[in-house]
């Protein structure tokens, strides 16, 4: 369950509530997870976004320590999605290459 305001600024000392737009975009994340078309149209219809631009977004709020406040589990398994993309290629030109 997300850490909601009050509940996020106290265990995160220095953090701000994140915009309305923010909480929305990981509300919207934490409730859909998985990516696919259904995913992508309501992002559309819902957030009166393209999928692209979303995810410009929301790899933003992976890094926001107001992001993390908010939702720790969340972003925790962002972060986690991202990495797990991004080591193939870390690995193709690391030591060696």
């Amino acid at each position: 369950m997300a850490l909601r305001d009050a509940d996020a600024l106290a265990a995160y000392p220095g953090a701000v509530p994140l915009s309305d737009r923010d909480r929305v975009l990981l509300d919207f994340e934490a409730r859909w997870g998985a990516h696919g078309a259904a995913k992508e149209e309501a992002v559309r219809a819902e957030l009166s976004l393209t999928p692209a631009r979303y995810y410009q977004l929301l790899g933003r709020l992976v890094d926001d320590a107001d992001a993390l406040a908010y939702d720790p589990m969340l972003v925790h398994r962002l972060r986690r999605m991202r990495e797990a993309r991004t080591a193939p290629a870390t690995a193709a030109f690391g030591p060696g290459r």
